[in-house]
């Protein structure tokens, strides 16, 4: 798969792509310069990891054939099993690395989010249950160094949220956060039990990359109507004293999007408006992946938002993600946003999948 030659026409690319870019015609033009740069930092990547796992896979190659010589000092013997044990530990990872550099980067990746999160089945506890998710990734965000915002919330009764919906915005948010979508399962006693007995309860998560101006997502003025209001915050208290919340439905799909976050009704079009465009791009892409729905079975993050993904078990502090047959025992870590033990596995997995539909071969 990965040979020297691989390298050579990596690095013959590279140069190509250095020559375009220092034309002057290529230089004046931001949209060329962005798609030939994008590109050029995918081959430096892939120069890197390939350039790192031939020399580890030569070198335990050497080393290999050293052991091999049934001549061989002693002294040399015992320094090559040493080398070949410590470079056939590297291997794996290297390999990894080159793997995941193999594959075309999703084009969205690099993309901010809107992160929505609904109470399901559960009542009260439901509600609680989507605000302890909520605050998990926040506390995600804050790890990474990423802003997360509200930018609508519908609060609950007793506590917690029935709906709340974040823009998190920062380095790579789509690359990470995009296998979080889906049916999210709770286990536990609620505080209202008197008796002790363990509820179970639902909310469903769904992360949707921003859109921007490149997307082509077509909204016409006469397909939305837009109904201005007054803020309100938790138990219903006005937040401030003038008609600044916006709620703007799509007639064609009937998708409802309000934002009330922010004191000016102009921001807060603004950011239903992408809110707007952010669900329409993902319903587009969802309808893309259907229809490659054969090769793509496997694959994580492509499937129905109401296949149930993860199972939170408080009593026996265990959560399980049931895509790739995962079961942890951190519970109380990860919900204070120790998500990357979560998500590492889904990415190596979703990685695997995909080199091995690019190499032909039957799962």
């Amino acid at each position: 798969m990965i040979s020297n030659e691989y390298l050579s026409n990596i690095t013959a690319r590279l140069q190509e792509l250095e020559a375009q870019m220092s034309r002057p015609e290529v230089a004046g033009s931001r949209e060329k310069m962005k798609t030939l740069f994008a590109e050029h930092k995918q081959c430096k990547k892939r120069q890197q990891v390939a350039s790192d796992f031939l020399a580890v896979a030569g070198q335990l190659a050497e080393a290999r054939a050293m052991l091999e010589d049934p001549k061989l000092d002693p002294d040399m013997r015992e320094m090559a099993e040493l080398e070949a044990a410590e470079l056939t530990e590297k291997l794996p990872a290297a390999e990894k690395q080159m793997q995941r550099a193999l594959l075309d980067p999703d084009p969205h990746d690099s993309r901010n989010v809107v992160l929505e999160i609904r109470a399901g089945t559960g009542g009260e506890e439901a509600a609680l249950f989507a605000a302890d998710l909520f605050r998990m990734y926040s506390r995600y965000a804050e790890n990474n160094k990423w802003s997360c915002k509200i930018l609508d919330a519908a609060d609950a009764d007793m506590g917690g949220y029935k709906e709340i919906i974040a823009a998190i915005e920062g380095e790579d948010v789509y690359k990470k956060l995009k296998y979080e979508s889906g049916v999210h399962r709770v286990q536990r006693v609620p505080a209202t039990e008197a008796s002790g007995r363990i509820h179970t309860s639902a909310a469903t998560v769904a992360i949707l990359p921003e859109a921007e101006e490149v997307d082509d997502v077509p909204i016409k003025p006469e397909e939305i109507r837009i109904d201005i209001f007054r803020s309100s915050g938790p138990g219903g208290q006005s937040v401030n004293t003038t008609d600044s919340a916006v709620r703007i439905t799509h007639l064609p799909t009937g998708l409802i999007v309000q934002c009330q976050d922010e004191k000016s009704q102009h921001r807060n079009r603004e950011k239903a408006m992408q809110v707007l465009k952010s669900r329409l791009l993902d319903q587009m892409r969802r309808e893309e992946d259907a229809k490659r729905a054969g090769d793509r079975k496997d694959m994580i993050g492509t499937g129905d938002r109401s296949e149930r993904i993860r199972t939170y078990n408080y009593p026996q502090n265990r959560i399980s993600d049931h895509r790739i047959n995962l079961t942890l025992y951190h519970l109380d870590r990860i919900v204070e946003g120790d998500l990357d033990q979560l998500i590492e596995p889904l990415v190596d997995h979703d990685t695997e999948v995909r080199v091995n539909i690019e190499l032909g071969e039957t799962l």
